[in-house]
């Protein structure tokens, strides 16, 4: 399981890239125009973030999905930011990585600007619509993303007391904050 911070739609093709993946996307993605297409199109799992007991269901839809063997990808501030800061992360959703007994592989995106600031323009965060986020892209020349992968965390190797998804959400938080100094 692949938990990142989440600044744009790019980040999606960053991470699928370099690794087959199966994203977990909030429901009203899967109607958008092409990007809803193109996403049911690539097995994600959509959560209806509004139903709570629907969160019961996609961990164990996810699980089931780490023991088949699927690449899962997620996002646990459950939206996107400028790259500026880092949303408190949502930690359900790591049951599943427990559950399965899988590894989680946290990585920490960042896109930088050519002068080494943070590049806010390739976000799609707040107001931004997707058009204009497209058009924020292509405007750019030679956009870049950095992609940091931390060691893995193997849930097999954890004890018993350590298998705690809020404790293992916190620590992934914090890695991905001191890598960006957010």
């Amino acid at each position: 399981m692949i938990v990142a911070n989440h600044i744009s739609w790019t980040d999606i093709h960053a991470l699928n890239s370099l690794v087959a993946l199966r994203f977990v996307a909030k429901d009203d993605i899967k109607n958008w125009p092409v990007f809803g297409f193109l996403m049911r199109g690539a097995n994600t799992l959509f959560i209806e973030r509004g139903k709570r007991q629907d969160a019961g269901r996609i961990v164990n839809t996810a699980a089931l999905s780490l023991m088949s063997g699927d690449n899962l990808c997620f996002f646990p501030e459950g939206t996107t930011t400028d790259g500026s800061e880092i949303k408190p992360f949502k930690s359900s959703l790591m049951q599943a990585a427990i559950d399965a007994n899988a590894s989680i592989q946290p990585v920490a995106i960042r896109y930088p600007g050519f002068n080494g600031s943070i590049n806010t323009d390739i976000a799609y965060a707040g107001e931004t619509t997707m058009l204009e986020s497209m058009q924020q892209l292509l405007l750019q020349k030679n956009p870049l993303v950095e992609l940091h992968f931390f060691s893995p965390i193997h849930i097999e190797e954890l004890s018993e007391d350590n298998k705690d998804r809020r404790a293992l959400t916190l620590k992934i938080q914090q890695q991905i904050q001191q890598k960006l100094d957010l």
